[in-house]
């Protein structure tokens, strides 16, 4: 402890000197309570983490990259005529895993990279979720947060072409035949897509795509995220009490941690394991590149899209589900998450108190889970009704039985503890008006564990 506070006091007057030669505190990000020194706390940092490395390796890829479908014949590095008039495109990519140096690494990072990214995109999402980070005054943050998650999976879907192996064209294709049964966006997309109808066509468009436009909305919305938090700070955490406040004052602000230094050294430790756990499991399982478009050795490929797409795959082999009801039912889920500030109305936090809709979202994640397996297991096998029925159908009833037990727990404990109290109960989205509002803070830590 000694140390460790002579380093923190040593540290303190450091930067407290350089913030007074350059005026950074005026423009470092807000300060935080002590409490959310916590991993959980900080999701959103580690996708952001997680994005800055995807730009870094992707930029230092494109050194090397040819987004052409034109055949070449320099053999891929192989003896002559064995991958010859391969497309540019698949040459480049070989040229990265076997001849860069450490191009391997730089390639299968990248990749793993972005399931990553897509992955603690979900634990951050599912997280605001379950706390009921999106009630006021955060309804604009929750939703420019789902617009950033749709525009990762944008990314996810137009790099998976970018090598040009017969695996992802086959992909690319169907997820465009089901981009294109999208309701009035369908028939507008369809030109920007699919250009003037050739392969090389799709692929500079998937490229422009995943290099430029779709970087410069992350950033964009990235940027409006980032302001909105600063503008309410963190969420504090979930509570029963409708009455608490939902953001910190500026009394309250000055008694936090500063951003700098202690919140963006302690974010970069987080950052430096990602990177280092990054490029470990990139080094022991290298990625192996699928053969190319139009191999005769492709003939036999089953088509299969990157797993955070499995779901939706697997769904259009269920019998009678055509592609326009698939994305119908997408469409659905995406306003549905998209506008959930506005359709759960309670003030209150905690999931306890909102049995619906966790519900929901945790059935939505088993679905996700299970079609995902499905679809890895089984892919383009058509599924009957039947099995559908008796496959999922247990699956969501077990799940509303336990949050319903849950829920008929908590409030008959939560009656008594009013009884106790001498209080009346005032409905379930209600507490004693003689109850006065704690102020938001550490103290809410109790409230919520």
């Amino acid at each position: 402890m000694g140390f460790s506070n002579w380093y923190n006091r040593t540290l303190n007057r450091i930067w407290g000197f350089v913030e007074d030669r350059t005026s950074m505190k005026k423009w470092a990000l807000r300060p935080q309570p002590e409490f959310t020194f916590k991993p959980s706390y900080w999701t959103g940092a580690f996708v952001v983490n997680a994005f800055l490395y995807q730009v870094v390796s992707g930029a230092l890829l494109l050194l090397y990259y040819q987004p052409s479908t034109a055949p070449t014949l320099t053999a891929c590095g192989q003896p002559v005529g064995a991958y010859s008039a391969a497309p540019a495109a698949w040459c480049s990519t070989y040229y990265i895993l076997h001849s860069v140096p450490m191009g391997s690494l730089l390639l299968t990072s990248h990749l793993y990279g972005a399931y990553a990214m897509i992955f603690l995109m979900f634990v951050h999402f599912f997280r605001g979720y379950y706390l009921g980070v999106y009630k006021a005054p955060r309804e604009f943050s929750w939703m420019v947060g789902t617009l950033l998650m749709i525009l990762t999976l944008g990314m996810g879907f137009t790099g998976y072409l970018l090598p040009y192996t017969q695996l992802s064209y086959n992909a690319t294709n169907v997820g465009i035949v089901l981009a294109l049964r999208l309701p009035t966006i369908g028939p507008l997309l369809g030109p920007f897509i699919l250009a003037d109808g050739t392969a090389q066509g799709l692929l500079s468009r998937m490229f422009d795509a995943h290099v430029l436009l779709i970087p410069l909305g992350l950033a964009a919305l990235l940027y409006a995220h980032i302001a909105l938090f600063e503008s309410h700070g963190i969420a504090p955490p979930a509570t029963s009490d409708p009455t608490q406040r939902r953001r910190y004052n500026e009394k309250e602000d000055k008694s936090h941690v500063p951003f700098m230094p202690h919140i963006f050294w302690y974010i970069t430790k987080w950052g430096l394991l990602y990177v280092g756990l990054l490029l470990g499991i990139a080094a022991l399982w290298p990625w192996s590149l699928p053969t190319y478009v139009g191999n005769l050795a492709a003939a036999g490929v089953v088509t299969e899209p990157d797993w955070y797409f499995l779901w939706l795959f697997k769904f259009v082999d269920f019998q009678y589900v055509t592609p326009v009801l698939a994305i119908g039912v997408t469409t659905v889920l995406i306003l549905y998450f998209l506008f959930l500030p506005y359709l759960d109305r309670s003030k209150r936090t905690h999931p306890r108190d909102r049995p619906f809709f966790i519900w929901l979202a945790t059935s939505f994640l088993e679905f996700f889970v299970l079609m995902t397996v499905w679809g890895g297991e089984t892919p383009g096998v058509q599924i009957a009704p039947m099995l559908v029925a008796e496959t999922l159908g247990p699956l969501f009833l077990v799940t509303g039985i336990a949050v319903a037990l849950f829920y008929w727990r908590y409030r008959r404990n939560y009656l008594k503890r009013l009884a106790a109290r001498g209080t009346p109960f005032l409905g379930v989205y209600a507490l004693p008006t003689a109850a006065p509002a704690a102020p938001v803070g550490a103290s809410e830590v109790k409230s919520s564990e």
